[in-house]
């Protein structure tokens, strides 16, 4: 048995965190995590129908060979093998859960409802669903963090969910008395999933800025990483990754960026490391719940707009000076070692974020996702960074 190398502990003023039991190297795995939940986030109709059934209903991978396609006889869900159906019957495609949606679908049908409903209500059955099959993963669910009185848009939340409610008792099959099934439980399950929701996105394209989120997942392991906006961990996932090289590809791995000391916190960054202060903070308050006071936005929140824009170009012309500035980088690596990647030094207040940027923000066209080290069990791997977003690698000396 591995032996743990993180700990979820709390922190005053954060809450629940995830710290290092002993010192750990760029590139070390430090969690496999698979979803308790795993659902949608397409609408119930639009008119890109075949772009909304290119994924298996159970695990979310590409469909990319017809004739291994499965469909459900009930509701025509597709899946991409039949051992794939096999384990969604038992499990995230329940006959309750397939009426549900089916229902749910035709309720939706011809109705101009926004999309965040249609995706809760996909989870709000997906929650239900667990309960009926897994008490013990559903009082999980029940556990982690998110309460009704977390974010201050209370009355647009009791909103959704009283209509959320009320859809799934009027439309949906009855659910067992003894789940205790009540608007106030519903309330405390769409709280959870605003908090601990995990996207997973699809595939990378060179030619599309905006990626959207295929499928949502409740990992609960991971939900427990706080937010930093310089972090020094970040995620992988490998849904469409080769199944039979994989213990599942809806499984969630975090890996560090670079090293870090005995008892520091781990923090994931909870979107793309490019945007602004002020879109940063808007992201984390709506979606979140908190204001961001993390090194970089306490240096970044006495910025005007124009440094901000500055900061910009200075990160798009990393590449073209990349030459000039070497010395300059080794010079920040002797530092690295000593501070752990801590960048930020006492009283400065321009831009201290340069060295994270250049040597771990991907640059590929339309990607802005982060580098980590591969794994040092890997063979060969010395120096090789791989981007959680386009799967890219790249040599220390590219970066």
């Amino acid at each position: 048995m591995e032996t743990p190398t993180i700990q979820m502990t709390e922190i005053h003023g954060r809450g629940r965190a995830m710290v290092a039991l002993r010192p750990l190297t760029g590139g070390e795995i430090i969690l496999r995590d698979s979803p308790i939940i795993l659902y949608s986030a397409f609408p119930f109709h639009s008119d890109d129908h075949q772009h909304n059934n290119n994924y298996c209903s159970n695990c979310f991978i590409t469909i990319t060979q017809q004739s291994q396609i499965t469909s459900c006889s009930t509701c025509r869900s597709k899946f991409c093998t039949l051992n794939c159906q096999s384990i969604a019957s038992a499990t995230s495609h329940t006959p309750w859960a397939c009426q549900s949606l089916i229902r749910i679908g035709e309720y939706f049908a011809g109705k101009n409802l926004p999309l965040d409903l249609q995706i809760q209500a996909r989870f709000i059955v997906s929650a239900y669903n667990l309960a009926i099959v897994s008490q013990s993963k559903f009082q999980t669910l029940l556990s982690l963090q998110g309460s009704v009185h977390s974010h201050s848009s209370d009355s647009d939340a009791d909103s959704s969910a009283s209509f959320i409610h009320s859809l799934v008792s009027t439309v949906c099959l009855p659910l067992p008395v003894e789940l205790g099934v009540s608007i106030e439980l519903t309330r405390v399950l769409l709280a959870k999933d605003k908090l601990n929701a995990f996207g997973l996105m699809e595939p990378y394209s060179e030619e599309r800025e905006d990626r959207s989120v295929r499928a949502y997942g409740i990992y609960p392991i991971a939900s427990f990483f706080n937010h930093d906006c310089l972090p020094n961990a970040c995620r992988f996932d490998y849904l469409d990754g080769d199944k039979s090289s994989l213990v599942s590809n809806t499984e969630i791995v975090i890996r560090m960026i670079h090293d870090v000391p005995q008892g520091r916190e781990i923090c994931l960054s909870y979107f793309p490391v490019n945007l602004k202060y002020h879109e940063r903070q808007k992201r984390l308050r709506d979606d979140y719940g908190f204001i961001c006071e993390c090194d970089r936005c306490k240096v970044e929140a006495n910025w005007s707009e124009s440094d901000e824009d500055g900061a910009d170009m200075d990160n798009d012309n990393e590449e073209g000076n990349e030459e000039g500035n070497m010395d300059e980088d080794e010079d920040v690596d002797e530092q690295m070692d000593g501070e752990d990647g801590d960048m930020l030094k006492d009283g400065e207040d321009d831009f201290p974020h340069a060295y994270f940027f250049l040597n771990y923000m991907c640059d590929r066209k339309n990607c802005w996702g982060t580098l980590a080290p591969l794994p040092p069990s890997a063979p060969a791997t010395t120096g090789v960074m791989e981007c959680n977003v386009c799967g890219s690698y790249k040599h220390l000396d590219q970066v």
